[in-house]
């Protein structure tokens, strides 16, 4: 076993920040060894230069990056995505679907599995697997998803392809008797998150006894929080069981809830990009789900002016919960990894850095700015 240590770093673990130490992997297998307190003569050193070693950030809602969408079914642009969020210090991902036609969405999940592979090995973050958000969703609720493409809640499809599709965004409303649902939660390990919906508080908490346990992008695009109604929001907050997806892009939701939702959810708040094509690209029009999009610095907008989606960066949101609570740097950085990993059920091999899990690390200065991305074992990315 070939060791090398990174040193003089910030070792960012689940449950504190260790200094003093080094953080010990085999390049050769690509695993964690652990944390150490004394290196051997001649040992093989990354020097941290005082700036934090954390786990590789996870994002389990992103649609595209730098121009290319992952609905768009191309292989080269999904890949594209994955070396360039790797630079945003993700190693891992779920190139997210929109609401498009379903020819389309058999499209995009096929040319996703073909990459599933061969991102375990590339200098990109490696696919864990495809959120489908919709296309089994309210109209009433749709955002930036095109209400043509709205079909009714179709478990035997997610199931069919459930070697690729890892998550699924539905209203649980538009799902009689929570038939899908149901059916989803007893013959796949699929995520079902409830998204895009108007569901009463009544409803989603039924939702999440029968098998929902996560929420879309919390706040958007759900029946709001009211002390009469607590709707869609009430239901996340309120269900032990269920995880929510959060974009800290501080437009989105107002930065003073970021803290709000951290003490209701604790570990099961999940920070997310919800990321269109547009992101890492200059102002201008794109296009997400067949329609125009606009982007005029952090904010995303169709025609009409409703949200659509973000240009978020991963590590940027790392740094706005940051800058924006008083919540400990390990607690963060956890809402961009662990957190998402047990959403997933990956936690046991990614999310953290314990022994024994991947590989799957990053150096960040005080800014979360990425120096270095790791992804098993390997730099795949250094500024």
């Amino acid at each position: 076993m070939a060791l090398t240590y990174i040193i003089n770093g910030k070792i960012v673990l689940p449950e504190s920040v260790v200094c003093g130490k080094a953080l010990a992997f085999d390049a050769d297998s690509g695993k964690i060894f652990g944390v150490v307190d004394n290196l051997p003569a001649n040992a093989k050193t990354i020097d941290a230069a005082g700036n934090y070693v954390a786990p590789g950030l996870i994002d389990i809602h992103i649609h595209g990056y730098l121009n290319e969408d992952t609905s768009d079914a191309k292989p080269e642009g999904i890949k594209k995505m994955a070396y360039g969020v790797a630079q945003n210090g993700v190693t891992a991902f779920l190139p997210t679907t929109m609401t498009v036609s379903k020819a389309e969405i058999v499209a995009a999940l096929n040319a996703v599995r073909s990459l599933k592979e061969e991102s375990k090995t590339w200098d990109g973050a490696e696919i864990i697997g495809v959120h489908a958000e919709g296309p089994f969703i309210n109209p009433s609720k749709k955002g930036a998803q095109a209400e043509e493409n709205i079909l009714a809640p179709d478990a035997d499809f997610i199931i069919e392809n459930s070697d690729i599709i890892t998550s699924v965004t539905l209203a649980p409303e538009m799902d009689k008797d929570h038939a899908c649902i149901k059916k989803l939660a007893a013959e796949s390990k699929v995520l079902v998150s409830m998204g895009h919906t108007d569901a009463t508080f009544d409803e989603a908490m039924s939702a999440t006894k029968d098998g929902v346990n996560h929420a879309t992008h919390l706040f958007n695009a759900m029946s709001a929080l009211a002390h009469r109604n607590p709707g869609v929001v009430g239901a996340a907050l309120s269900a032990n069981n269920v995880s929510v997806e959060v974009i800290a892009d501080t437009f989105h939701i107002n930065s003073g809830l970021y803290s709000i939702v951290a003490k209701v959810k604790g570990d099961k708040m999940v920070l997310i990009t919800d990321c269109t094509r547009a992101g890492g690209m200059p102002d201008g029009e794109y296009d997400l789900g067949g329609q125009p999009i606009f982007l005029k610095g952090i904010e995303c907008r169709l025609a009409d002016g409703t949200i659509a989606g973000s240009v978020l960066k991963l590590n940027n949101a790392v740094k706005n919960v940051l800058d924006h609570t008083d919540l400990p740097v390990n607690e963060v950085f956890k809402m961009a990894s662990l957190n998402a990993a047990r959403a997933i059920r990956c936690a046991d091999r990614i999310g953290s850095l314990e022994a024994g899990k991947d590989a799957d690390i990053i150096i960040t200065d005080e800014n979360i700015n990425i120096i270095r991305t790791i992804k098993k074992g390997r730099t795949i990315y250094e500024a």
